[in-house]
């Protein structure tokens, strides 16, 4: 392969990226430890898909010998993220730094194009004019609602139009849960008090699809944490993770959303700001990373970083739960990757699941390899997920589990979708933990 020919944007992009990774690409020894617990090359089984493969293209991008576009971005973007191989690389190389620089410089080359891509469009859209506002969202899960109890949903389901459209989109409109009334959902500056004694204030991140499209999890969480005794306030001016920002390149709308975040949760006076979604708590988990560079935040960022915490770890410190009920069947967990990889929150789950009265537990074989949601991966890479999701079903069956449990909105719906996929929607269901929590302490 020669060199591609180099223009002056090109230099800089290469300059770029090589600032941002050549030191931490540098760090792979080509061990290949990372191959076993990587999804796409198990499935893709190409060297490309595998994370030394994708290290040592931006290591080539980063020194010109290959091209940015045409090289590297096609397995990039194939990467789901799950970081699973940070966890098993035995030297410590920083994987998702590598993974989010390289996304950024390429975004941005993409930007500079008089013609940038469809996709690349469509994406920066959603991204810069949906999900940094919530009341936008907010609206969006409204509509959804009413669209469910309207009996045009009936119609759509049977005349299969979302499928003629895209089939992504229709299966995961077949997995979106039905929405609860809008009239439920717990609005912004909302203070809720402890029940009993008060142990701590919680300031509690709403998260923008959960909140939008899943807003009963929220309540119920919220519900959970009063129960044992903590203060829970809402920040009315808290916004987006940006975590979808950081994963498509787009790392400086991800600053700003991250800023408006900290500045908005700082002013609750809260001793613990708590999430229930993986993905976006490893965002949140990582601001002190995302604003390094900037010496007014940095401080402030590493503050809310040690403040952040999964609703697990939570309801572990501060329970027991006051369990009224007891379950029936067979219950396995599906880890989310970056609760797991990134936030290293895996024994909180199961400990919670395990003292459920009358739980038959079973650890499902597997259970930390990723189902391919992926944020918005499961959408963008349709097929390589669906091959990756066949694999977790397989799992799941020889698990027995009549119920699957996870702690990510997510893989909530890879997994419906893997569920109903293989008709087994009458005999296995799919939860998120704080359902099945509020559930056997009688909390509908």
């Amino acid at each position: 392969m020669n060199p591609p020919e180099k223009n002056q944007n090109d230099v800089k992009h290469i300059q770029k990226l090589y600032d941002l990774t050549f030191e931490a690409t540098n760090r792979c020894v080509q061990c290949g430890y990372c191959l076993a617990v990587c999804p796409t090359y198990e499935t893709l089984g190409k060297e490309s898909a595998s994370p030394r493969g994708r290290v040592n293209l931006v290591r080539l991008a980063s020194l010109g010998k290959i091209d940015l576009i045409k090289h590297l971005a096609s397995p990039i973007d194939l990467c789901i993220g799950c970081r699973a191989c940070e966890v098993a690389c035995p030297v410590g190389v920083p994987y998702g730094h590598i993974l989010d620089s390289a996304k950024e410089v390429i975004a941005t080359k993409e930007e500079e194009k008089q013609k940038p891509a469809l996709s690349y469009t469509v994406k920066k859209a959603l991204l810069k004019h949906l999900f940094p506002y919530p009341k936008r969202l907010r609206t969006l899960g409204n509509m959804t609602w009413f669209y469910q109890k309207s009996c045009v949903y009936k119609i759509v389901r049977q005349t299969k139009v979302i499928e003629k459209i895209s089939k992504p989109l229709a299966q995961l409109e077949t997995a979106l849960p039905l929405l609860e009334s809008p009239v439920k959902r717990l609005k912004p500056s909302t203070v809720i008090p402890a029940k009993g004694d008060m142990k701590v204030r919680i300031a509690f991140f709403t998260g923008c699809v959960t909140d939008a499209m899943m807003h009963r999890i929220n309540r119920l969480s919220i519900e959970l944490l009063s129960l044992i005794g903590c203060e829970v306030v809402i920040p009315k001016e808290q916004n987006c993770c940006g975590a979808l920002h950081i994963h498509q390149g787009m790392s400086s709308m991800a600053k700003d959303l991250a800023k408006k975040n900290i500045e908005a949760f700082e002013k609750s006076g809260a001793t613990y700001y708590v999430n229930n979604a993986g993905g976006c708590g490893a965002t949140l988990r990582e601001y002190d990373q995302l604003l390094k560079d900037e010496e007014e935040w940095r401080e402030r960022a590493r503050n809310f970083v040690n403040k952040s915490k999964d609703i697990s770890e939570i309801i572990v410190k501060y329970g027991p739960l006051p369990f009224k009920r007891e379950w029936k069947g067979i219950i396995t967990y599906q880890d989310s990757c970056h609760l797991r990889n990134v936030q290293g929150v895996y024994k909180e789950p199961r400990v919670l699941l395990q003292s459920i009265p009358g739980a038959n537990y079973t650890e499902m074989e597997d259970s930390t390899k990723c189902c391919a949601s992926g944020g918005i991966y499961n959408i963008l890479h349709f097929n390589e997920s669906m091959k990756i999701l066949n694999n977790k079903m397989e799992k799941v069956k020889k698990s027995k589990a009549t119920t699957i449990v996870t702690a990510n909105p997510g893989c909530l719906l890879q997994l419906r979708q893997g569920v109903k996929k293989n008709n087994k929607a009458s005999e296995i269901e799919v939860v998120h933990l704080v359902e099945v929590l509020a559930r056997m302490c009688s909390i509908e």
